[in-house]
């Protein structure tokens, strides 16, 4: 199964002659619906209408549609019935302007407060006498689905994308992983050798006869341990073996997820929280330059991934 992106734009028209016959194409014939559907990335599923007023009517069934297939972004609907010349203002003739001033003529008999007509209401009243009788129920029903299956291709499109750069990313995480796994025993050992002398400098410093009181109180063999203690204590502390494994499994996760495909978003967005979690540990367990620059750089493609992830439906 594919994975989707949320982010996803397409549009088409079409004619009511297509599909129609008799009066009904003849009398769409100079007509033609536009439909767009445009998608970005939610949390949800939100849907937006911005129709017509001669396609209001068809919301129910364009939501439907787009809940069947749809699970998650922000989706926003345009419909628009484009009428050739509607760009063009055209005179109303005499006939429509007496009738304009006589339904006038009458409202103000019964509203004597009620404003005239402007210019601009008559050209819109008298240009759009004519109201379309067109029937465009089979026509929106076949644009809608022809145009929901070109988004949801060009989603699927923006997923591949989004899949192939998530798993290069993931690449890069397993080889800065390794980088940092034979690192660790040589920082554990460096770290209690380097402890070790420190404590027998300290020792050694312990001259003259107080020193000497003080050495004859503590065996040897109890301050060698003592210290070995100590070190190895230490040494726990700036371990990072279990960010690592748990990291790895993480990585192994989020790409199986990715492989399956599917409805994944969600999942993938909580995982990589926990990959930061763990790179985030690991920089501030480091004991050295080289392992601080390994998060760092970890922490850099987990946030890169992290705003890709977020447009995965």
């Amino acid at each position: 199964m594919p994975v989707y992106s949320m982010t996803g734009y397409a549009s088409a028209q079409q004619s009511p002659g297509a599909g129609a016959t008799g009066s009904e194409a003849k009398a769409g014939a100079a007509s033609r619906l536009g439909l767009e559907i445009r998608s970005v990335n939610s949390r949800f599923l939100d849907l937006s209408f911005r129709l017509s007023e001669d396609l209001r009517q068809h919301e129910p069934v364009l939501r439907e549609m787009l809940t069947a297939k749809l699970k998650r972004g922000k989706v926003e609907v345009r419909a628009g019935i484009e009428t050739p010349g509607s760009d063009t203002l055209r005179e109303p003739n005499p006939r429509t302007l007496q009738r304009l001033n006589a339904l006038q003529d009458t409202v103000r008999s019964w509203l004597p407060e009620a404003a005239s007509l402007s210019v601009a209401d008559v050209i819109r009243l008298g240009s759009g006498e004519q109201a379309s009788e067109t029937d465009w129920t089979e026509t929106v029903n076949a644009l809608a689905a022809r145009t929901l299956k070109e988004l949801l291709a060009a989603r699927e499109r923006e997923g591949a994308r989004l899949a192939t750069m998530l798993l290069g990313h993931l690449q890069q995480l397993r080889a800065l992983a390794q980088q940092a796994l034979p690192l660790v025993p040589q920082l554990v050992e460096q770290q209690r050798a380097r402890f070790l002398e420190r404590w027998k400098e300290a020792m050694a410093l312990g001259t003259g006869a107080a020193a000497a009181a003080a050495a004859g109180s503590v065996p040897t063999e109890a301050a060698q341990d003592r210290a070995l203690t100590e070190a190895t204590s230490f040494a726990i502390r700036i371990d990072v073996a279990e960010e690592l494994t748990r990291l790895g499994s993480h990585i192994d996760e989020i790409e199986r997820l990715i492989k399956k495909g599917g409805e994944v978003g969600k999942r993938l967005d909580f995982l990589i929280q926990e990959l930061h979690r763990e790179a985030n540990t690991m920089g501030s367990k480091s004991a050295a330059l080289e392992l601080t620059r390994i998060s760092v750089d970890m922490k850099v493609l987990i946030e890169q991934m992290r705003e890709q992830v977020q447009n995965i439906e």
